[in-house]
Formats: C-alpha cells, sequence, structure tokens
C-alpha cells in the first residue's frame, strides 16, 4: 500500500503529520512519533511577542488561570521540559533535524508585519523545513474593516516569502467572510500551503470569581466538519497543498479529509491523550480503510468526495443544510 504524499513540495512517507504542539517541542516525544509513523512535525508557535519581550513575562500571561483547566493541562509536557524563547526555538530546531529524519516545520504566530522576516530567515537557516505562519488577529476594534484584516494577513505572508526559499504554509481562520477568496489571495502571495483551520482557544466567564479566564479543550471528531468542508471546496481550485487540522483522532477521521482532497492530515489532542504510539494505530487503520475500499495509494483516494468530483456538490453548500433540517426528526417522533 503506497501512503506516500507530498506537502508543499516535502515528500512524505504518509499524510500524516503532527500539527504544532507540546509534543513536539520535545525531542524525545519527537523521537517516539517519528517511530510511530509520524511523517512529519510543526513546532509550538514562536510568538511575535516572544521575540520582543521577555519570555519569562510572556509565560505569566500565558499561564495566568491556568489552574481553572488543570484537567485539560494534565495531557501536556511539563513547560519545564523544555526552552521555548527565541534562541532556545533555533536551538531545538537544529537539535531535532539531527535526531529524526522527517521534516520540521516552524511555526511563527504574530499579528504584525514587523519582526518576522528576519526571525524567518533564522529559522531558516536552523534548518527548518518550512515555516507555518499563524496570524493571530482579532479586530475588535469596529473601525477595522475585513479589507484591512485580509490586507494584514496578505502582507505578512509576502513579507515573510520575500525572505526565505523554504515554503510557507498559513493556517487560516474560519472567519473570515469568504473563505475561498482569502485562500486565493494568502496563495498569491506566495503561501505553499494552507492548514485548514486555525483552532482558537475561546475565553470562559468565571462566575464565582467574576474574571474572564482562559479555557483549553481538547479536540474531538465532531469538531472536524468545518475544515472537512472547506476541504472539500478548495480542492483544486487554489493552487497550494491543503492541510487539513482540528478533530482529527481516528482512521476513520483522517480518510474522510483525504477523500476530500487533503494532501496531509495534522493532528495535536489524540498524540495528547493517547501518546504518541497512536499514531501507529491510525496508519493501521488508514491501511484497512484503503484496502476495503480497493485504493492501492493515497494519491488514489484523495479528493474522491471533493466539491468538484463530488455526485452531489450541493451537499457542500446550502442544500445541504436543507435537508438536514428538513430530515431531522425529534427524539419519540413516529415515521
Amino acid at each position: 500500500m503506497d501512503l506516500s504524499t507530498e506537502y508543499m513540495g516535502l515528500k512524505l512517507a504518509n499524510p500524516l503529520a503532527a500539527s504544532a504542539g507540546p509534543l513536539c517541542m520535545d525531542t524525545e516525544k519527537v523521537r517516539q512519533l517519528a517511530d510511530a509513523g509520524i511523517a512529519a512535525v510543526v513546532l509550538a508557535s514562536l510568538f511575535e511577542e516572544q521575540i520582543q519581550q521577555d519570555s519569562e513575562q510572556l509565560e505569566y500571561f500565558l499561564n495566568y488561570g491556568a489552574d481553572r483547566f488543570a484537567e485539560s493541562l494534565s495531557y501536556y509536557p511539563d513547560m519545564g521540559d523544555f526552552q521555548s524563547g527565541p534562541q532556545q526555538y533555533l536551538d531545538h530546531i537544529a537539535a531535532l533535524k539531527k535526531a529524526v529524519d522527517i521534516p520540521v516545520i516552524a511555526s511563527l504566530n504574530g499579528v504584525s508585519d514587523t519582526g518576522w522576516t528576519d526571525y524567518a530567515g533564522q529559522v531558516e537557516s536552523a534548518g527548518a523545513d518550512a515555516i507555518e505562519l499563524n496570524v493571530n488577529f482579532l479586530p475588535t476594534n469596529p473601525k477595522i474593516c475585513g479589507e484591512l484584516v485580509e490586507g494584514a494577513h496578505t502582507a505578512i505572508v509576502d513579507s515573510v516569502v520575500q525572505t526565505v526559499s523554504i515554503p510557507v504554509a498559513v493556517k487560516m481562520s474560519p472567519f473570515f467572510s469568504a473563505p475561498a477568496a482569502m485562500a486565493k489571495k494568502l496563495v498569491d502571495a506566495g503561501a505553499k500551503g494552507l492548514v485548514l483551520f486555525n483552532r482558537f482557544y475561546q475565553p470562559d466567564i468565571n462566575v464565582e470569581t467574576m474574571d474572564v479566564t482562559p479555557q483549553l479543550d481538547l479536540s474531538t471528531s465532531q469538531e472536524n466538519r468545518l475544515p472537512l468542508r472547506w476541504i472539500a471546496i478548495l480542492r483544486g481550485r487554489v493552487k497550494a497543498s491543503l492541510a487539513a487540522s482540528t478533530g482529527i483522532h481516528t482512521a476513520e477521521d483522517a480518510a474522510k479529509m483525504i477523500l476530500a482532497g487533503a494532501d496531509v492530515v495534522m493532528m495535536t489532542s489524540a498524540l495528547l491523550k493517547n501518546g504518541p504510539t497512536h499514531a501507529a494505530a491510525v496508519l493501521d487503520g488508514l491501511v484497512e480503510i484503503l484496502r476495503a475500499k480497493e485504493y492501492e495509494s493515497i494519491d488514489r483516494m484523495r479528493g474522491v468526495l471533493s466539491h468538484a468530483n463530488c455526485s452531489e456538490p450541493g451537499a457542500f453548500e446550502r442544500a445541504n443544510y436543507l435537508k438536514t433540517i428538513g430530515g431531522f426528526k425529534p427524539t419519540g417522533t413516529r415515521e
């Protein structure tokens, strides 16, 4: 069974990648992921603030309120097990390139088009095979229109692409008013890959303490329907690799994304919950699905049920909403 695939020109043994997360910042854990079959790793994001400010001050704000969601944090390795400052980030890339023989993708997280380009060049020099841009900008000012937000994204992509020779991917937000048009703008700006989607952590309100607190919940398989839909829509419409992210826990989840048109599928929550060896179980299950459907390779399976190839493309559009609502029967309703 040929599981090989290509992502932004990178040759991968299979389509399963570990997305940005703490496991990828631990060299031994990355070795375990590679041994279990993970074909590429995306490092946890280096924040723009980490480059510009003292890392200890940033860690204080990132960890504020952590005691309020300790159960979720129990899945994460001890932050003290690895260093996350700018120089340490570069050192970690270099160490990983010596430790494993799979692509290492750096992740940069920021909101401005200043300060990124120099560090993107350093990331490339450290040995990163690609860069994933995570533009985390929440436009709370009502005077900032969508056009300005889109322009900020494309400006960042353009500035980084002009600085490095390695491929650059963008981890997209699902909240653009016209995701397909925005995807094309990002590709036109130089992005070689699109990661669908960025899973933003949402704040919560603690009624007892009257605080706004951070809330971290690991994903579930039910959350993969949004990226599934848009990967299917974008397949063949943008000249970029497509990576599925969010809600990928099982072999079936991975198979769905590939059928929709994904070049790679990325997971973090499932690996945090089940450990690095879970990757091997997912790959075994994927092989069984391919065999059952009589596909001899991932390439044969990819995009079979994309919007362009689906016998009912309306399933990805408004018609699907009407059909779903019209066919729903509350519990206890007679046929």
